[in-house]
């Protein structure tokens, strides 16, 4: 199958965990394009009633065009379960996000979430975190001074540009460094490194976050559930 066949089907796979009445939270990227499509299908086409919150304004408008009911993140109370792509998984079902420059609010999502879903094709799981450069949200502000700094860690940062070469904005308006590590020994350690640095508003390592993880195979998605 193709990787975009292989995206489809675990999007598809993923709303069967939607139920009734649940609060969801939508994540970003183009494995959760499907599963929203999906979603939209059956809203319209089973009167499947649910209402979701998004993680970026992309999410947010497919799902709107689609007749899903969107609340505002401060306007719910709980989420019931978020689903996500994620851009790398390693065997301990720890994570990289952000290939999308959403990571800040896909983690608020998710860390507010009763249970979180990642929906990937299996080119996404890994020996070891770290080929993916692992994405750090930055305020504009001080963001020549934190590069720097990452560059004395040996970090290789890199800023992220679009295809004009002018910076990539996240939905709230701040830079995006790339980490080029190549693999990441100590994520845990790494991550809380990252957090107490004046300037990061957040870091695309997702740590002791996921319960299931679906997984296109040219077999059909395999799910992995119970992880935590």
């Amino acid at each position: 199958m193709k990787q975009n066949e292989l995206k489809q089907s675990v999007g598809i796979k993923a709303v069967d965990f939607i139920q009734e009445g649940m609060t969801v939270g939508l994540g970003t990227g183009s494995t959760v394009y499907y599963l929203v499509e999906e979603l939209g299908r059956r809203v319209q086409e089973k009167q499947l009633q649910v209402q979701c919150v998004s993680t970026s304004q992309r999410t947010w408008d497919q799902a709107c065009a689609l007749g899903i009911t969107m609340k505002p993140l401060q306007e719910v109370s709980t989420i019931d379960l978020t689903i996500d792509g994620a851009d790398e998984i390693d065997p301990d079902f720890q994570g990289i996000k952000g290939g999308g420059a959403a990571h800040t609010y896909e983690k608020i999502v998710a860390v507010n979430s009763r249970k979180n879903i990642w929906i990937v094709d299996e080119s996404k799981l890994v020996d070891q975190l770290g080929a993916f450069g692992l994405p750090v949200e930055v305020l504009p502000f001080g963001a020549q001074q934190l590069f720097q700094r990452f560059q004395a860690e040996g970090l290789q940062p890199k800023l992220r540009l679009d295809d004009q070469q002018d910076p990539v904005h996240t939905d709230s308006q701040n830079y995006v460094f790339d980490l080029e590590l190549g693999t990441i020994k100590h994520p845990h350690l790494l991550a809380q490194w990252l957090e107490e640095q004046a300037g990061v508003v957040e870091q695309g390592l997702f740590l002791d976050l996921v319960n299931t993880v679906i997984i296109g195979t040219d077999q059909g998605p395999k799910i992995i559930s119970d992880i935590r």
